[in-house]
C-alpha cells in the first residue's frame, strides 16, 4: 500500500516546496523500515554527533533553538542544561502519550518514520549525558508501538542501540514502555509515576522537577517525539541552516495536525513563526477552505485545552510569542476548525466532558470541576438549564483557574482578561482544560447559551396555590 493510500491526505506532507524536516519520508511505503532509513541519510547524524564532543552537540542544539514540540515550547537544549552535574544514573524519557483531542502528529511520526525518532534519541543521549532511554507510548497506538519495536530490535541488530555505538566509547540502551491510556499521563511527572509501575498522577513541583528528581529519584529529561526526531536534521545540516527556516524565536519547522470542517483534514508540516491560521486552513497546498463553501465560525490553536479563536485572528502566525497575547497557545499543534453550522454549547460538552472524564482525582478542583462544568453544560444542551447556570459555570470555572481565560471580549462580559497562561489551583493542566472550552464558548458566543436556558428560576404557581 502506498504512503497516499495510507493516509489519505499524505500530500498535505509533501506540496508545494517547503522544507520538510521531519516528514521528508513519509512519501515511501517502507519509511519505517531501516532499509529505507539508511537509504535517506538515515543515522549520518548520528555518526557525525559521535565525531564531536558531546558539548558540542548540546551547544549546537542550543544555538538552534529546538522548541519543545509537546506543548510548553521549551528550548531542549536549554532543558537538557538543567540537570544536576556528577549527578548518575540520568535518563531520557520519550512522552509518546499523545492524548490531547485533535493531536495525532507523534503517532504518524512514530508509525512513519521510527528509526527517525530513536536517532534523535540517541543524539540527545549523547549530548545530554544520559544514561538510559524509555520510550513511553500511548497504550492505544497499536501500530506505533509495532512499529517502533521493530525499529529498536533492527537499531540493535545494526549497532545503532547497545555498547559502544558505532565503534564509539557510546553506550546506550532504550526501553519500550506503553501506556494504558491516560490523558494525565501526558504531564511529564504523571508520566514517570506511570513508568515506575504507580498510578499515573503529576507530582507536586517542588521539589519533583524531572531535571533534578525524575524517574527513580534521578535527573530525568522529557522531551516529546516531534521535538527529538527534528535532531538528526540538525546533526546533518547544521545550526544555521535550521535557524534559517521560520524566525529568529520560533525556528525550523513544525507539524500540525488539522481536523474538523475544512476539506482536507490531515497532518501538515509547516514553516514555524510565518505560516498563519489563514495560510493553514485556506491555502491549496494545506486545507483547501472551508467544506461545502460554510463560514469559519471558531477554531481552537492548539488542541482541545486551548482557547478558541474567531476569524479575527486568522492572520496570526504559528508563533507562540504573538499567539499567547492574543490570548490563546499554539500547544501540540492541533487545529479543530467550526464552521457556520456548529453547535458551540454542544462543541464545549464535548471537549469538558472529556476532560471531566481524564481527571486523575488528586486535586478537588479538578475532580469536583470538571464534573460540576459537565453536568451544568450537560442540563443547558438537554433544553433543561436556567440563568443561574450560566453564572454557576463562571463560579465554579473560577475556582478551578482564578483569573480564567484571556478574550479581547472578555471585560465586556464581565470575564477576565488576564494574558494567557492563567492561574490554576490545581496540580496540573487537566483541571483548567475542561473549564477552557466552556469559558471560550460562553465568552464569544454566549447567545447561544441564552437562547438555551429557559427562565425557570421559579416555579410558576396556579390561583389555586399548586404548582403548574
Amino acid at each position: 500500500m502506498t504512503a497516499q493510500g495510507t493516509y489519505a491526505h499524505a500530500p498535505g506532507f509533501i506540496a508545494g516546496d517547503r522544507p520538510k524536516i521531519v516528514t521528508s519520508r513519509f512519501e515511501y511505503a517502507d519509511s519505517h523500515t531501516l532499509e529505507r532509513y539508511l537509504a535517506t541519510d538515515g543515522y549520518a547524524g548520528l555518526r557525525r554527533a559521535l565525531a564531536r564532543p558531546a558539548a558540542e552537540i548540546h551547544d549546537e542544539v542550543k544555538n538552534a533553538t529546538v522548541l519543545g514540540r509537546g506543548g510548553a515550547g521549551f528550548p531542549a537544549g536549554t532543558k537538557w542544561g538543567l540537570t544536576p552535574q556528577g549527578v548518575w544514573p540520568r535518563y531520557l524519557v520519550v512522552n509518546g502519550d499523545e492524548s490531547e483531542p485533535g493531536t495525532y502528529k507523534d503517532r504518524l511520526l512514530m508509525e512513519r518514520d521510527p528509526h527517525q525518532l530513536i536517532e534523535g534519541c540517541l543524539i540527545a543521549c549523547y549530548a545530554a549525558g544520559l544514561s538510559q532511554c524509555f520510550l513511553y507510548i500511548r497504550g492505544e497506538m497499536a501500530l506505533a508501538q509495532e512499529r517502533v519495536a521493530a525499529a529498536i530490535n533492527e537499531a540493535y541488530a545494526a549497532g545503532y542501540i547497545g555498547k559502544n555505538i558505532l565503534g564509539s566509547r557510546f553506550s546506550l540502551d532504550v526501553v519500550l514502555h506503553w501506556g494504558a491510556g491516560a490523558y494525565v499521563v501526558g504531564e511529564e511527572t504523571a508520566l514517570i509515576e506511570s513508568l515506575e509501575g504507580n498510578r499515573g498522577m503529576p507530582r507536586l513541583k517542588p521539589p519533583y522537577f524531572p531535571a533534578a528528581i525524575g524517574l527513580y529519584g534521578q535527573p530525568t529529561i522529557v522531551n516529546n517525539v516531534e521535538t527529538l526526531a527534528n535532531l538528526p536534521w540538525l546533526m546533518r545540516h547544521g545550526a544555521d541552516a535550521y535557524t534559517a527556516i521560520g524566525t529568529k524565536t520560533s525556528p525550523g519547522t513544525r507539524m500540525v495536525a488539522v481536523s474538523g470542517h475544512v476539506k482536507r483534514p490531515g497532518v501538515y508540516e509547516i514553516i514555524n513563526g510565518t505560516t498563519t491560521f489563514r495560510d493553514l486552513i485556506y491555502g491549496d497546498d494545506f486545507c483547501g477552505g472551508i467544506r461545502d463553501g460554510n463560514d469559519l465560525k471558531a477554531f481552537v490553536p492548539g488542541g482541545g485545552s486551548a482557547p478558541w479563536f474567531t476569524p479575527e485572528q486568522l492572520d496570526l502566525p504559528f508563533e507562540a510569542s504573538q499567539i499567547g497575547p492574543a490570548g490563546s497557545m499554539l500547544g501540540s499543534g492541533a487545529i479543530m476548525v467550526m464552521d457556520h453550522t456548529t453547535d458551540i454549547p454542544k462543541a464545549a460538552l464535548t471537549l469538558t466532558r472529556f476532560y471531566a472524564h481524564e481527571s486523575c482525582g488528586k486535586c478537588t478542583p479538578c475532580r469536583e470541576g470538571g464534573t460540576w462544568l459537565e453536568r451544568i453544560l450537560s442540563r443547558i444542551v438537554d433544553g433543561e438549564g436556567t440563568d443561574a447556570d450560566l453564572a454557576q459555570i463562571v463560579e465554579v470555572g473560577e475556582s478551578i483557574c482564578p483569573g480564567a481565560f484571556p478574550h479581547a471580549s472578555s471585560s465586556a462580559l464581565g470575564l477576565s482578561a488576564t494574558p494567557f497562561p492563567y492561574k490554576m489551583n490545581t496540580i496540573c493542566f487537566v483541571g483548567p482544560s475542561a473549564y477552557a472550552p466552556v469559558h471560550s464558548a460562553l465568552t464569544l458566543f454566549r447567545e447561544e447559551f441564552e437562547a438555551r436556558v429557559t427562565k425557570r428560576n421559579r416555579i410558576p404557581v396556579t390561583s389555586s396555590g399548586a404548582a403548574s
